[in-house]
């Protein structure tokens, strides 16, 4: 008998029928119940949709959604049939992963409503108008408002918060917001551990938090307290700060990273778009002279309402900011710094500069080392009428120091 022959023969004794038999009817049932699985599913979605999908738009009742940095879909889902905006998580996903578009949904707050079609649900997410608009910090702003001569003002961080917070039915207010600031531990509110003791020294005024909110965007959930709201936003802020390196790149420059964060302010209030890098060193050079800074933006930190010029009685007040009046740099930021001039104060630019005026409304810049070419820098700055005053009887100020200022236009006060 040949080899096949015997295997043939073996393949047809009892044992081995009944093992093909046990094999086939594991594939068989393994087929019917994903046949019926699909089946069940079909029937839920689909067949019998009403009991897993809610019909139509939505009832009227409005609630506040959040979707989250990096969630995926079906992460979403159950949030929404949480807050029964859709009936279930599955016809969300379902829904989601039928629109090519729902990869386009971004991160943020939406206002939905309740008892809505899973595909309605997706289509909201879509729309521009169902997104709350963020908190959008500029580089330079301020916690508190400012009052430009002339009569505009520029909203502070705080009113910029409590504006979002009253569109989006929240009840926090500008007062809220600058109690906790000044009455809450830093710790408690995210500040990080570099800041503390310099935080902590300016006792209760609300100022005190001033730099630790960086630029930038940011969702503020109008369900939160002021509290919670500086909290979340001083955190993330920490964050960001940390992951340029400020700690290391401080002590490389022989400061620590609260005098960094303190510093980089100086040159978003005083820096051109593309000179930040000179302005940082100069700043660093006049402090190693020692020279004071003498900087218009440190006066007008702590004035009632403020313009590019100054007096000469203001330059003259001593304050904890007046770099005219005082040694070495302000007892606080003056405004919060981006991540550019955190940079810039990181990797200052190479150069022996001393000094530098804007010198005409284009913002021309230039940077000297040599102080007789300063004051003719000066007197272009002047003939410009750049620093003209709109002070009832003052006269033409700024740019008198030899550290002298230039201090950027105050920003076009929010509408």
């Amino acid at each position: 008998m040949s080899r096949n022959q015997e295997r043939i023969g073996r393949s047809m004794e009892p044992k081995y029928v009944k093992r093909r038999q046990r094999g086939l009817a594991v594939v068989l049932a393994s087929v019917v119940l994903i046949i019926g699985a699909l089946g069940y599913i079909g029937f839920r979605l689909f067949g019998g949709g009403s009991s897993l999908d809610y019909e139509g738009t939505g009832n009227g009742t409005v609630q506040l959604v959040q979707v989250p940095e990096g969630s995926s879909m079906s992460e979403l889902g159950p949030a929404l049939v949480e807050k029964n905006v859709v009936k279930t998580a599955e016809a969300f996903s379902s829904a989601a992963n039928s629109n090519p578009r729902a990869s386009r949904i971004q991160p943020g707050f939406y206002r939905l409503q309740e008892e809505m079609s899973a595909k309605a649900a997706v289509d909201a997410l879509l729309k521009d108008e169902n997104k709350i608009d963020p908190l959008d910090v500029q580089g330079g702003a301020t916690l508190s408002d400012v009052k430009v001569v002339g009569g505009d003002v520029r909203y502070g961080i705080f009113s910029q918060i409590a504006k979002v917070s009253e569109q989006e039915g929240g009840s926090v207010t500008k007062e809220d917001l600058e109690k906790v600031a000044a009455t809450v531990d830093p710790a408690e509110l995210g500040a990080p551990e570099w800041a503390l003791e310099k935080v902590r020294s300016r006792g209760e005024d609300p100022k005190r938090l001033e730099g630790l909110i960086a630029p930038g965007q940011y969702v503020v959930d109008p369900n939160m307290d002021a509290k919670d709201i500086l909290k979340d936003l001083i955190e993330r802020s920490t964050k960001r700060y940390n992951e340029t390196g400020i700690v290391d790149r401080a002590q490389a420059i022989g400061k620590t990273p609260y005098e960094l964060l303190v510093a980089a302010s100086l040159v978003e209030r005083e820096a051109p778009a593309g000179e930040f890098g000179k302005v940082a060193r100069v700043i660093l050079n006049r402090l190693d002279e020692p020279m004071r800074l003498e900087l218009d933006s440190t006066v007008n930190y702590g004035l009632p309402d403020v313009e590019l010029a100054t007096t000469d009685e203001a330059r003259a007040e001593v304050t904890p900011w007046n770099t005219y009046a005082k040694e070495g740099l302000p007892d606080t930021p003056i405004a919060s710094p981006s991540v550019e001039a955190i940079d810039a104060m990181e990797h200052p630019a190479e150069g022996n500069w001393l000094f530098f005026a804007t010198i005409d409304a284009q913002g021309t810049t230039v940077f000297t080392d040599n102080y007789d070419e300063h004051l003719d820098n000066v007197d272009k700055a002047i003939n410009s009428g750049i620093l003209d005053t709109q002070r009832e009887g003052a006269q033409q100020g700024g740019a008198q120091g030899e550290g002298q200022s230039a201090e950027q236009p105050a920003e076009q006060p929010a509408q």
